[in-house]
């Protein structure tokens, strides 16, 4: 999915790939052709691009998606999810040559699971959506983008929006070995976790320090700047002109379920209102976000809105 963030002044994020998914906990994983009784079900809401959105939004940032859904019951739900949390679905289209991007989990009493992830309606997003949704996109403050769908789709959306000013983050998840070199040039910040670097450069990170060298090693390819988030540690910054460790105050976590993409629709806010705020004072905040997301269960439904929030992070 694509989703644009449309702020007082016009500015616009762009992100994709929305998705319905369903929850089926049990004592233990079925075998190959074995029925069993669960003990709880239920669906809810998710993809990378739709998460970081919505959180942007909760922030109180007017934001828009440009994504495709299917003309059915969960794609029908999707779009009326967007518009619950004031997120506008002006280019948020429905097909009906694809079913709505779907994930079935099922998960057992220890944690373990086992997911199916059908795609869907994602894949069908292209350059004529980018071209209806261009207007959206140059007047636009901050793009963010993923892989969740059609890495041309997310490199054609960021080249668009740098070629008209607009700055970009760019969230290389789920991570490929063989990204293309342009999605470097064209970040203005890169964003990535821990394994997400790893694949990318073949530097194990285990530490600040390790994630230092590989944003240095990032950095090098041509991003702008490079932010490497390390869960309960924190994150690295990375700038041409220096490194900065952000550290993460002890929090008890519930659900570290979307944390990253809390952090990053923050972090995308942020850019967006205080665009000449320091980058390490955005992760900063952006950290503190994320904090709030993980001490309640659930992924976009934990969230945290800007009257949750501490009124000196605004």
């Amino acid at each position: 999915m694509i989703f644009l963030q449309v702020q007082l002044n016009g500015n616009l994020f762009l992100q994709t790939c929305p998705i319905c998914f369903s929850v089926s906990q049990a004592p233990r994983l079925p075998k190959a052709g074995e029925t069993i009784h669960g003990h709880r079900f239920f669906i809810g809401f998710g993809g990378k691009g739709a998460n970081q959105c919505i959180q942007a939004a909760r922030l109180g940032a007017k934001t828009a998606m440009v994504c495709k859904v299917g003309r059915d019951v969960f794609g029908n739900d999707y779009i009326q999810n967007f518009k619950n949390n004031g997120v506008s679905t002006a280019y948020a289209e429905q097909t009906e040559n694809a079913a709505t991007g779907a994930a079935s989990i099922i998960v057992n009493d220890t944690g373990e699971n086992a997911i199916v992830i059908v795609a869907g309606a994602n894949m069908l997003l292209g350059q004529e959506e980018l071209q209806r949704a261009l207007t959206a996109i140059v007047n636009a403050k901050v793009l963010v983008c993923q892989l969740e769908i059609n890495p041309d789709t997310s490199l054609q959306a960021l080249r668009m929006a740098r070629e008209n000013h607009v700055k970009t983050i760019f969230n290389p998840a789920p991570a490929i070995v063989d990204l293309c070199s342009d999605f470097f040039k064209a970040s203005d910040v890169f964003c990535c976790n821990e394994s997400e670097a790893e694949l990318l450069t073949g530097m194990s990170v285990t530490s600040v320090e390790d994630a230092s060298q590989v944003g240095l090693e990032l950095l090098n390819k041509g991003c702008g700047s490079v932010i490497v988030t390390l869960g309960p540690q924190g994150c690295v910054v990375c700038q041409p002109t220096n490194t900065f460790s952000v550290l993460l105050f002890h929090i008890i976590s519930i659900n570290l379920n979307g944390a990253g993409d809390s952090f990053i629709g923050a972090l995308a806010f942020y850019m967006a209102h205080y665009p000449t705020m320091p980058l390490e004072e955005m992760a900063r905040r952006a950290n503190l976000v994320a904090a709030m997301s993980v001490q309640t269960v659930g992924t976009q439904t934990s969230f945290p809105f800007q009257k949750d929030l501490p009124t000196e992070l605004f």
